[in-house]
């Protein structure tokens, strides 16, 4: 079905091989799990399976890539569309309509089927992947989440025989992930070939039959998916990997923290979108200052919203009072920073090095430096960030953020496309900041950086706070939240905006 032999693959805008004597070999049927540390290759992989690399990237590639026995070299992008069924790491990148339902029907659409042949795959893919309540939406009304599960129906509609997916959990929350999860499992059930590349681990257990681990490039370990499993969660990390169960995530080390009397104090933080009802109303929100303050909760539930109320990017959305300074949103402009769910929207610049002195308001190149040599990001400098992977351009974002030295700073989904060491790395810096006298928060819904370095919680459910605490002396509480998914209650659908692209840079 898939054959990879002898490959390697320089990109034509790196020095450096992406892929150095690749050969892997795959069954009808097989669902195969590619994992390893951020840049290690396995995007270059899925790039190889649907076609993209070479009919898009540009580069040097060696050896032979095989699918259902024809050659790449010799197809046609359209030809590998009809075979090849692909979720990209951020899926916006791959919509070319503005609703759903076009979406849905785009690719079938392109490929000259019938009328009623379309709508039938369509219902199959919306009952498939549970998308009913999406379906008369725009797809900029959707969250991040919500836009991957869109994504994954997309394209299974022309019903291809090879599904690749590039980190298809990044942004789904608990329930969605479960229902990703779900859907995996139902098209393995009916005999599709599937090769995933993931981080996280914990939901592919029991759906994976062979597990690929790279490093820098090379395959250095393959097991069975039943023998990868039970590897201890040393040997896990050993491998700059996530974890394989929530059993594993270390949160017995959480020490009680000491916080200031000092607090932010969130006022009339309510928000309706030109037109429409409101989709964030929070009267009052205490959080202690110096924290790392994890807002977690359902995709779609208003957390970005939140967030960007609180940068002041939207107008007229509350006070936020700092060290008894009460901040409307313009003031919030220059004393807040953000990282964006899409770092994509706010990379500007030729290199990576100049990225980060963008942010300073001093141009410091030896503290610039120190930030991206913690960060793993060094060797990059000169780079420029669209050619960087995603988890690469995710954490020259942070490095942006780090070096702001502003007094809050948000990120949101900072670790999505991060594995376990960059993302301990990552863990490590916010706690630099905070020990500095910066309050953090953090949207997300990783439970292991949550665990790495936050000490307060704020949980967030249709626009409104369900809940803040401490997390020492909680750490229960939020594993059943995780487990279960956050709220079983439906989510209630809240309209937000035309399609607006917000540049950002502090």
């Amino acid at each position: 079905m898939i054959k990879l032999e002898d490959v390697s693959f320089s990109y034509a805008t790196a020095k450096e091989k992406s892929l150095k004597n690749i050969n892997i070999e795959i069954s009808k049927g097989e669902c195969i799990l590619l994992t390893g540390e951020s840049g290690c290759g396995k995007t270059t992989i899925t790039r190889l399976l649907n076609g993209i690399i070479p009919n898009y990237y540009e580069g040097k590639l060696q050896g032979e890539v095989l699918i259902n026995g024809n050659n790449i070299k010799t197809m046609e992008l359209y030809q590998m569309a009809a075979i090849v069924g692909s979720v990209f790491q951020n899926p916006k990148s791959q919509f070319f309509n503005s609703d759903v339902k076009s979406e849905l029907a785009f690719i079938c659409e392109n490929m000259g089927m019938h009328p009623k042949d379309i709508e039938e795959r369509m219902r199959k893919a919306i009952k498939e992947f549970s998308i009913e309540k999406y379906i008369e939406n725009s797809v900029v009304q959707l969250s991040g989440g919500e836009k991957q599960r869109i994504a994954c129906a997309a394209v299974s509609t022309p019903n291809p025989i090879i599904y690749v997916l590039d980190e298809p959990s990044s942004n789904l929350d608990r329930q969605g992930i479960i229902l990703l999860r779900d859907s995996i499992q139902k098209l393995k059930n009916q005999g599709f070939t599937i090769v995933i590349a993931e981080h996280r681990l914990h939901y592919l257990r029991e759906i994976a039959d062979r597990v690929i681990i790279m490093d820098e490039g090379e395959i250095t370990s393959t097991f069975l998916a039943k023998d990868f499993f039970l590897l201890s969660k040393e040997k896990i990390e050993k491998y700059g990997l996530r974890s394989t169960s929530f059993k594993d995530i270390g949160h017995k080390s959480i020490n009680k923290t000491n916080f200031l009397k000092n607090e932010l104090v969130f006022e009339n933080f309510i928000y309706a979108h030109k037109g429409q009802q409101e989709c964030l109303k929070i009267d009052e929100l205490k959080i202690p200052q110096n924290s790392i303050t994890a807002v977690i909760g359902n995709n779609g539930a208003g957390k970005s919203t939140f967030s960007k109320c609180l940068c002041g990017i939207y107008k007229n959305s509350g006070t936020l009072t700092i060290n008894d300074e009460k901040q409307k949103y313009k003031k919030r402009l220059s004393s807040c920073y953000m990282v964006m769910q899409d770092v994509n929207h706010q990379l500007f610049t030729e290199s990576v090095i100049e990225e980060v002195l963008l942010s300073m308001d001093q141009e410091n190149n030896e503290r610039a430096k120190e930030v991206l040599e913690q960060l793993d990001l060094l060797p990059f400098i000169e780079r420029h960030p669209v050619s960087l992977s995603g988890g690469q351009k995710q954490r020259t974002a942070i490095a942006t953020a780090i070096v702001s030295e502003r007094q809050v700073i948000v990120f949101d989904e900072p670790t999505s496309g991060l594995d376990f060491r960059h993302m301990k790395e990552v863990a490590k810096e916010l706690k630099k900041l905070s020990d500095k006298g910066k309050t953090i928060l953090l949207v997300t819904h990783d439970l292991e950086l949550i665990f790495s370095c936050c000490n307060f919680i704020v949980e967030i459910e249709r626009g409104i706070v369900n809940s803040a605490y401490p997390l020492y002396g909680n750490t229960r509480k939020l594993i059943d939240y995780f487990e279960i998914g956050g709220n079983a209650v439906e989510e209630k659908k809240v309209p937000v905006p035309p399609k607006k692209t917000f540049y950002l840079r502090g």
